[in-house]
Parts: structure tokens; sequence; C-alpha cells
């Protein structure tokens, strides 16, 4: 059987199992069941998201412009720093 045939196993959960286990009803919310359904990896952070969906609104405004909106780096040199970071800290991006 090769790599890609092989049953993707689930992502390990997150160190805050209150957070992960009472999610509130949100697009964010929608994104997890989704990729849990498909068998893909996300973000954890989507669970601090789901959990006070009206909390990280800022945080998620915030993220995008500082990836996308003008500045002395592209948005593509962000991303890619980014995603080395996450890398680093074996963390999908």
């Amino acid at each position: 059987m090769s790599d890609s045939e092989k049953p993707k196993s689930p992502m390990e959960p997150m160190f805050l199992p209150g957070v992960e286990n009472n999610p509130q009803p949100s697009a964010y919310l929608d994104s997890i069941r989704m990729m849990q359904a498909s068998g893909a990896e996300y973000p954890q952070i989507w669970h601090m998201f789901a959990f006070k969906p009206e909390a990280t609104t800022h945080l998620a405004r915030f993220t995008q412009e500082m990836l996308r909106e003008p500045g002395p780096l592209s948005p593509g040199v962000r991303e890619l720093i980014a995603a080395y970071t996450s890398a680093r800290n074996h963390c999908p991006f």
C-alpha cells in the first residue's frame, strides 16, 4: 500500500480540551467539521476561533491585514515566512 493509499490518521488533540470540545456555531466550526470529515489537517487555532468567534474577529482581521495589505514585503514573502515559522514549530500552515 502506497503512502497516498493509507488512511489518514486524525490530528493530535489540542492541549485545551475545554476549548476544542466547546465550539460555538460559526464559520470556523463549519470549517473544522468539513476538514475533519475529509481527514485533512487544519490550523488548530480554528478551535480558538470557534470557541469564542466574537472575540477572535479582531485577531482574524489583524492576521489578514498583516499578511495581505500593502507593506515593505510582498504578501507572498510574508506567507513564506509564516509557513517557514509554522514548519519550525511543527505546526501545519
